[in-house]
């Protein structure tokens, strides 16, 4: 009876770990890590909704320090036009790098709640730097009266990420060592049980429930990070950025919601044929 219970217990705690053990990971090693963070916020260089924020919030900046009376609303647009199509550019990727890998420290401040509720935001003074080069080698009037200080573009309010704010940096100092406790306390269980297959199928099903519970989290910490969004934040810039830096975590719970039906059934049907009654010839 000790025996059983004791496995149990070791096998329900694997399977509780399985969610927080995949948050960890993803906190420590493509949050904490700015080399990894750069990479996962790179292909959205490249993201429509991105693009349109960083050219409205370039755009903005400048026109505020340029005057040209009735001449406004198309200098604007050219403007404009100019900075959306800079962002097309491998200059702009390089910029767009070079200011994610800047911002890093303030992402790390607000996910793990040390920022006081302010906004994650991205200093655009380096692509604003490079449009503002642009045009002036292109004969723009105004471009040299473009500043290049303080131009930002806001991603998200860091009061409003959800449930990834609390306890994170717990998580990251985990790191590898809760799938790895996971893991070990599931081996251990499985080795203590009496009835060792039932044990592989009910750790396996438990190890698919957290990795439902994990894909329900993101769902659910994506409309709370969403929802009551300032109006200067652009909400589908803000879905990009979301969704870019949770991708891998998705794919982390889907893989483990998959993975453990398929032990739990390859583990049901190999007790099935085992256990199948031979017939006499």
């Amino acid at each position: 009876m000790l025996r059983r219970s004791l496995s149990t217990v070791l096998l329900v705690l694997a399977c509780v770990l399985v969610p927080f053990g995949a948050l960890s990971t993803w906190a420590k090693y493509e949050i904490e890590d700015a080399d990894r963070y750069v990479a996962t916020m790179a292909p959205l260089a490249s993201d429509s909704a991105v693009r349109d924020a960083v050219a409205g919030a370039v755009t903005d900046a400048a026109m505020k320090e340029i005057d040209v009376g009735p001449l406004q609303g198309t200098v604007e647009s050219f403007v404009r036009d100019a900075v959306r199509s800079f962002t097309g550019t491998p200059a702009f990727r390089t910029a767009w790098n070079t200011a994610n890998r800047e911002a890093h420290a303030a992402v790390q401040e607000a996910l793990t709640d040390q920022s006081d509720g302010g906004a994650v935001t991205i200093d655009l003074a380096p692509i604003t730097q490079q449009v503002k080069k642009q045009l002036a080698d292109d004969g723009v009037p105004f471009a040299d009266r473009i500043p290049v200080t303080h131009t930002e573009v806001t991603l998200m309010q860091s009061s409003d990420l959800g449930p990834f704010g609390k306890g994170f940096h717990m998580l990251q100092v985990a790191g590898l060592w809760l799938p790895i406790a996971a893991v070990v306390l599931a081996v251990a269980g499985i080795f203590l049980a009496v009835r060792r297959r039932r044990a592989v199928i009910g750790t396996a099903l438990g190890a698919a429930l957290g990795g439902a519970v994990l894909a329900v989290a993101v769902a659910v910490g994506r409309g709370l990070t969403l929802d009551d969004l300032p109006k200067d934040v652009s909400r589908p810039a803000a879905e990009a950025v979301y969704d870019a830096l949770t991708s891998s975590l998705s794919v982390a719970a889907w893989i483990t919601l998959g993975l453990g039906l398929a032990v739990a059934a390859a583990a049901w049907l190999l007790g099935r044929f085992h256990h199948r009654p031979s017939r006499a010839d």
